[in-house]
């Protein structure tokens, strides 16, 4: 009876120690300066485990995704909890990565809220961390995994710079720790953790997977893919969400030579739809039922140009695949170790207007006359951030002279051999304030003396006035010789994807040039793009794809 009485003496005692659990609150603060409208760090630490997250998560104010870790004592096992959507927990846990931290320890002392506190110093991925802790407590705990295994952190600096620091201390009798973990909880591994809380943190907008663009007659569409031009055009509709401002938008394509093993013109594009025309008629009932711009050289262009009824496609990016990449990896050179895939990805944030709570065709474009072709995922992703670069609400297609449809029978745009080159009307109903021409721009002919390797100045005018002028080229081809296992070899020790061009390099995407034109007034207006197109030699000519869509706030 007496050990029954002092058994459950001991009991209690134990009990007590494991409820005591402290409540301490964290400021963040980034050079000198106190963070606004932040949401504290909050921690729960007890002898037995410590949880860290802030107060809106207590609160049940925190946007979705959000994180809340667990350490497991004496363990100290990470346990991560990611909150993706509603009702929907994941989790992993990390028993090594605390033990595995390394610190310098110092004699420096302060007191932090009234404990003695001690310094101890680490590096982690080339960041100095200066952790402040205490032993007063007689626990360990802190606002992040670092110096759990300490006592308990009470401040973090990083370089100096960026500071999280605790401004209150208290003793709590219970948390509501268990109001906010409840529910199914599904458990997976580490990675696969990371990439599931990354992704929800942004939209993705799945657009094609895995598919063939080739040259066949055997190319149909189904009732997810509608394919165009023996198989070269591919779309699909794509319904987006609204899109907020300070939101980002990119464009993710990866490609692979599914048989083709050459450096093909491409594009991402999608099909304005509000007006009673649009390039989808072109390809539904042929090229020629669209406007022809027609400049003197006794050839016809059509559906390149923006008209009163009729809007051309709008490039969201124009790429250029590697000379075979994947499918010709045999070909081996020693020490090149040739990638498997080309990965292309742009900002086409300033789209936003012509693309939030719109339903679209959206489409990828790859120039070969292969049956193997190529092949192709795309996905189009929305993220929330702070910046602020692209803030216009309007874009106003002007044109386009990749010729998409070149399997269907339209012509190369070779309409700068005449010195009116290309000339685009159009017609402000409103004021344009901070108009931008976004231009995209490469030339093409690939002989000696084809525009392909000539540098030609681009000149651009506004009105009758040339408002800018330059000469697009890249010198920087080489760097990408891994993409391009296909190239070959030159005698003078140079591969064909070395070579400079006029403004492309294979496995590449062309950065548009964003041209300022000023306010323009409402009314009518005219864009005139010219180039001096080199001349043709035999069968060979020169041509230039370029696309322009008119920026700015109305």
């Amino acid at each position: 009876m007496h050990c029954k009485i002092l058994l459950s003496f001991f009991t209690f005692l134990s009990c007590l120690s494991f409820a005591q659990t402290y409540e301490v609150q964290y400021i963040s603060s980034s050079n000198g300066k106190v963070l606004t409208d932040q949401s504290p760090t909050l921690v729960w630490a007890n002898e037995k485990e410590n949880f860290i997250l802030n107060n809106k998560i207590r609160e049940h104010k925190a946007d979705l995704p959000f994180e809340i870790t667990k350490i497991e004592k004496p363990s100290n096992t990470i346990i991560s909890y990611a909150f993706l959507k509603p009702a929907e927990i994941i989790s992993t846990s990390d028993a090594e990565a605390i033990g595995k931290q390394t610190f310098e320890f110092t004699n420096e002392t302060k007191k932090i809220l009234g404990y003695n506190c001690k310094k101890a110093v680490t590096k982690i991925n080339s960041n100095t961390i200066e952790v402040w802790y205490t032993n007063d407590l007689k626990i360990q705990g802190g606002p992040s995994s670092i110096g759990q295994n300490l006592g308990f952190v009470l401040e973090i600096e990083r370089n100096k710079n960026s500071l999280i620091t605790a401004n209150s201390i208290k003793k709590v009798k219970k948390t509501d720790i268990e109001n906010i973990l409840k529910g199914s909880i599904s458990s997976t591994d580490q990675l696969g953790y990371r990439d599931l809380l990354w992704k929800s943190r942004f939209t993705t907008l799945k657009v094609f997977d895995n598919e063939t663009i080739n040259f066949s007659d055997e190319s149909k569409s189904d009732e997810n893919v509608k394919r165009f031009a023996n198989g070269t055009i591919i779309l699909k509709k794509i319904k987006f969400p609204k899109i907020s401002e300070g939101e980002n938008i990119f464009a993710e394509l990866k490609q692979q030579s599914n048989g083709d093993a050459y450096d093909r013109t491409g594009t991402v594009f999608f099909v304005p739809q509000d007006k009673s025309q649009s390039f989808f008629d072109g390809l539904e009932k042929g090229v020629k039922t669209l406007p022809v711009y027609d400049n003197g050289n006794g050839k016809q262009y059509y559906g390149i140009t923006s008209t009163e009824n009729y809007n051309p496609a709008i490039e969201m990016m124009r790429f250029f695949t590697a000379f075979g990449i994947n499918k010709f990896n045999h070909i081996q050179l020693k020490d090149k170790n040739w990638q498997t895939i080309s990965p292309y990805r742009q900002d086409i944030t300033d789209l936003k207007p012509s693309l939030s709570e719109k339903e679209l065709w959206v489409g990828t474009f790859i120039g070969n006359y292969d049956k193997g072709g190529h092949k192709v995922s795309l996905e189009i992703t929305i993220h929330k951030s702070d910046q602020t670069i692209y803030k216009n609400n309007t874009v106003i297609p002007l044109f386009n002279t990749l010729n998409i449809m070149e399997m269907a029978g339209q012509d190369y745009s070779t309409m700068f051999n005449q010195d009116k080159g290309l000339l685009v009307e159009f017609t402000l109903k409103k004021d344009l304030k901070n108009a931008q021409l976004k231009y995209l721009t490469t030339g093409h002919g690939g002989w000696e003396n084809g525009d392909e390797f000539v540098p030609k100045t681009n000149s651009i005018f506004l009105d009758g006035k040339m408002t800018y002028s330059f000469i697009p080229w890249r010198s920087d081809c080489g760097s990408y010789r891994l993409y391009n296992p296909a190239s070959g070899n030159f005698p003078d020790g140079l591969s064909s994807s070395d070579l400079s061009r006029s403004n492309w390099c294979p496995g590449t995407v062309t950065n548009p040039n964003f041209i300022p034109l000023g306010d323009l007034k409402a009314g009518k207006h005219t864009i005139q793009v010219k180039i001096p197109q080199g001349p043709t030699e035999g069968t060979s000519f020169s041509s230039w794809n370029v696309s322009g869509v008119l920026l700015g706030s109305q």
